[in-house]
């Protein structure tokens, strides 16, 4: 694939150093949301969708926090006839590469997700990109389907850019989710079938590790991983 392909040229040449977190040397993670929900008296289903790059890592990323039901790697932004690899690698579809957390609200809060999305899962100030990852289907956005997400979301970036927490502005957009589509199959669940990809040492597998740093009460393995 021309991600892997580029990556892998990127390591021969010893040019890939950044990854998904702002700063490499991040050891803690960024403050909690102060506005949040509350966590649910039952169990129950809802449903976030995040885009921050590669939908690989972002993926990578929430199958492994406590709390998170399933997860689906796919296209939102643009329309059902063009939610195709080979369309979205063209960058004129409107499509991110997204990805569909199922998480149940009695376990963790939209805040909480939204804490992960923007401190391991992906670097919000990096414009149409992240990393060697160029183009608006790699940009950062949160997909709302509510209004309380949608009002989640606008405060955390407040929050966030008013501490300055990170050396530039937040770009990351948030638009209502208007269609979720499945990518293909393959692209499932690619970093734990793919663990030896080049691309998923270098990109993916520090996200993973900065989760289980910064949030081990929430991390949990993935398929024995």
């Amino acid at each position: 694939m021309i991600r892997t392909l580029l990556c892998t040229f990127a390591i021969a040449l010893g040019l890939v150093f950044a990854h998904a977190q702002i700063e490499p040397a991040r050891t803690t993670p960024i403050p909690a949301a102060q506005n949040d929900v509350p966590l649910a008296a039952k169990h129950g289903k809802a449903t976030a969708v995040f885009a921050g790059g590669c939908f690989w890592g972002t993926q990578a990323v929430f199958e492994r926090v406590k709390g998170v039901i399933d997860t689906t790697a796919g296209y939102s932004g643009g329309s059902a006839s063009t939610a195709h690899y080979s369309d979205v690698t063209t960058e004129t579809t409107g499509h991110a590469e997204s990805v569909r957390v199922v998480y149940d609200p009695s376990k963790i809060t939209y805040g909480q997700l939204l804490r992960i999305f923007f401190s391991v899962a992906h670097d919000p100030t990096q414009l149409n990109r992240q990393g060697n990852d160029v183009g608006t289907s790699y940009r950062s956005v949160i997909f709302y389907s509510d209004e309380d997400q949608h009002r989640l979301a606008e405060a955390y970036i407040k929050q966030l850019d008013a501490a300055h927490i990170y050396p530039r502005p937040i770009v990351t957009q948030v638009v209502p989710l208007k269609g979720f589509y499945d990518a293909e199959s393959y692209h499932q669940d690619y970093a734990i079938k793919n663990p030896d990809n080049p691309y998923i040492q270098v990109c993916d597998r520090p996200k993973i590790a900065a989760l289980k740093q910064q949030f081990p009460e929430l991390f949990q393995r993935y398929d024995g991983k």
